[in-house]
C-alpha cells in the first residue's frame, strides 16, 4: 500500500525534528556551559579533525532503553556520544566522540553499542579509528548493563590492537573503568587543565589513603605526561590537540596490511649536514643534544615527538625519510646521559612494538653508556623492563638502521638494535665506542693491582681505549657495516631503507609470545 504524501511529510517533519533535537545535543545552556569551560562539543570537535563535509554520522536517532529512576522521560536522540566515519587529510577514519552536554557524557548500554559498531567497522574496512573522551563515567542508573558495555568496547580495543592504529583525545573527565579504553590504545593526546584521567578520584583517596590532592595533580595532562607516561601528548586547547592528531594521522598506515602514506619528499636524500661533524664533543662526558641529529636527518626537519616530558633520557617519534614515515628510537645525553632505566625501557619497548606492528623502519640512534644503576632501579625491576626493549628489538621484523654515535657499551649495546637483534643496517660514526664499559672503569677492573699509580691508570686507559673504544674492533667482526661520517648520516639512512623496502622477514609461528610485563 503506497504512504500517502501528508504521511511521508509527516515522517520527514520528525525526521527533521530528530536531527535538529540531536545535533542540539544537552541543549543551549549545557552547550554555554561546555564553552565556558574552554571545551568544544562533541561535533564541533569532529569538524575540526574531519576534512570539511567529509564527516558520516551513525545511529542519531539511537537512545538509551532505560526506565528507572526516572530515566524513561529524559531521553535524547544519539545518546550522549557521536559516531561515523569521514576523512583527515583525504584519508578514511571511524571515530566516536562522546557529548559531556548529555547526561554528562556517562556510557549507557546504547551509548556502547554504537562506538562498538564503529570500532567493529572500523576492523572489518581496515581504517584507524580515533576516541574522544568527555564523560563523567558509567551511567549509574543502568547498573551493570553500563559495566558490559565498558567491557564491550575494552575487548574491541584488545582485538583491534596491532590491527588499526586507536588514537585516545582526553578532553574532559576520564575516569573509572573509562580510563582503560585510552590505555590499550596507541597514542593519548590530552588538555591542560580541561581533562584528567584516573582509576578513582581525589574523594577516594581522601576516604582510603588520606591524601588531599585535587584532580589535575592526580590525573590532569600534566601528571600523565611527565610522570605516570600514560598520555604522550597534552595540549593547550582542544583545537591544538586535534590539530596535532591530524599531523600525527598523517604518518601512520590505515592498517597493518598498509603502509604509511608518502608526503612531501622533495626533500634530498643526499643532503649534507656539515655541521655534524662536529656536534659530539672530544670530551666523552660532555653532552649535546640527539634532537639535533633526528631533526638534521629528517625529511625537511620535521620530527613528530612522541612523549617528550616522560623518561626523557630516551626519544622517540615520527619523521620521515624520502617521503615515508620512519619511527626514530634514540638515546639523550642531555639526560642521565642516556642511560637506560626503568620508564625509557618502557616508553622504548611500547613504541617499537606499534612500529612493527604497522610496517613503520625503525631508525635507531645510540649514545648509551648502559643501564642506569642503584638499588632503585634494580628492586623496580630494570632486569624485567629493560627486557622489553630487548624483547621488542628482537622481534621487529620491519627494517632496521642503527647509527651508534658515541657511547654504546655493555648489555646496553646489544639492546639498542644490535647487529645482533638483527639489525639490517648498522653504522657509526668515527666518535663511536663499543665495549662492554667505559675504558675508566674497565681499565681500574682489569688492573686493579695498579690502582694507586694515577700515572699507570692514566696510560692504561690510554691504551684500552686505542684499542677497544672506537668503530674499528665491531668493524672487523662485521657488527658495524660501515663507519660513516655524520654528514652523510641522512643519505646513508636514506638509502638503506630504500634498500630494505622489499624485507622479508616472519618469525616462527606461535599464538604469541610471552613479552617480560
Amino acid at each position: 500500500m503506497p504512504v500517502g504524501t501528508g504521511r511521508m511529510r509527516k515522517i520527514i517533519q520528525q525526521l527533521e525534528q530528530k536531527r535538529a533535537r540531536a545535533k542540539l545535543g544537552g541543549g543551549e545552556e549545557r552547550i554555554a556551559a561546555q564553552h565556558a569551560k574552554g571545551k568544544l562539543t562533541a561535533r564541533e570537535r569532529i569538524e575540526v579533525l574531519f576534512d570539511e563535509g567529509s564527516f558520516e554520522e551513525w545511529d542519531i536517532f539511537v537512545e538509551h532503553r532505560c526506565t528507572d529512576f526516572g530515566m524513561r522521560e529524559k531521553s535524547v536522540p544519539g545518546d550522549g556520544v557521536v559516531t561515523g566515519y569521514g576523512e583527515i587529510n583525504g584519508r578514511l577514519a571511524f571515530i566516536y566522540s562522546q557529548d559531556f552536554t548529555v547526561f554528562g557524557g556517562s556510557l549507557s548500554e546504547a551509548h556502547a553499542e554504537k562506538i562498538c559498531k564503529v570500532m567493529d567497522q572500523a576492523v572489518k574496512v581496515g581504517a584507524p579509528l580515533i576516541g574522544i573522551s568527555d564523560s563523567g563515567g558509567a551511567r549509574i542508573q543502568e547498573g551493570i548493563a553500563s559495566l558490559g558495555g565498558y567491557a564491550e568496547v575494552f575487548q574491541r580495543n584488545v582485538l583491534a590492537s596491532g590491527v588499526v592504529p586507536q588514537i585516545s583525545l582526553v578532553m574532559g573527565p576520564c575516569a573509572g573503568g573509562a580510563v582503560y579504553s585510552p590505555a590499550i590504545t596507541d597514542f593519548v593526546f590530552m588538555v591542560e587543565d580541561s581533562s584528567y584521567m584516573f582509576v578513582t578520584g581525589p574523594d577516594v583517596a581522601r576516604t582510603v589513603t588520606h591524601e588531599e590532592v585535587s584532580a589535575e595533580e592526580l590525573g590532569g595532562a600534566s601528571a600523565h605526561t611527565s610522570k605516570s607516561g600514560v598520555a604522550d601528548l597534552a595540549f593547550a586547547n582542544d583545537v591544538d590537540a586535534l590539530l596535532a592528531a591530524r599531523r600525527l594521522f598523517d604518518f601512520l598506515p590505515s592498517d597493518n596490511r598498509a603502509r604509511a602514506p608518502r608526503r612531501g619528499g622533495g626533500d634530498p636524500a643526499s643532503r649534507c649536514e656539515k655541521s655534524l661533524d662536529t656536534l659530539v664533543p672530544e670530551n666523552p662526558s660532555q653532552p649535546y643534544d640527539i634532537k639535533e641529529v633526528i631533526e638534521k636527518i629528517s625529511d625537511d626537519r620535521d620530527f613528530f615527538e612522541l612523549q617528550p616530558n616522560y623518561a626523557k633520557n630516551l626519544v622517540i617519534g615520527f619523521a620521515r625519510m624520502r617521503g615515508r614515515s620512519v619511527g626514530i628510537v634514540a638515546n639523550q645525553p642531555l639526560t642521565l646521559a642516556g642511560c637506560l632505566d626503568i620508564n625509557a625501557s618502557v616508553k622504548g619497548a611500547r613504541f617499537v612494538r606499534f612500529c612493527d606492528a604497522f610496517n613503520i623502519p625503525l631508525v635507531t640512534l645510540v649514545d648509551v653508556p648502559g643501564f642506569m644503576p642503584g638499588s632503585a632501579q634494580e628492586h623496580g625491576g630494570i632486569i624485567r623492563h629493560g627486557a622489553k626493549l630487548l624483547y621488542a628489538y628482537a622481534e621487529a621484523t620491519v627494517p632496521k638502521v642503527t647509527v651508534i654515535t658515541r657511547k654504546a657499551y655493555g648489555g646496553a649495546y646489544d639492546v639498542m638494535a644490535s647487529k645482533h637483534l638483527r639489525g639490517d643496517v648498522n653504522f657509526a660514526w668515527p666518535s663511536a665506542e663499543i665495549a662492554v664499559m667505559g675504558p675508566k672503569g674497565a681499565v681500574e677492573i682489569i688492573f686493579r693491582e695498579e690502582a694507586k699509580d694515577a700515572a699507570a691508570l692514566e696510560a692504561r686507559t690510554a691504551d684500552y681505549r686505542e684499542k677497544f673504544a672506537n668503530p674499528f674492533v665491531a668493524g672487523r667482526r662485521g657488527y658495524i657495516d660501515d663507519v660513516i661520517l655524520p654528514r652523510d648520516t641522512r643519505e646513508r639512512v636514506c638509502r638503506s631503507l630504500k634498500m630494505l623496502r622489499g624485507k622479508r622477514l616472519e618469525n616462527p609461528w606461535r599464538k604469541h609470545g610471552n613479552i617480560p610485563l
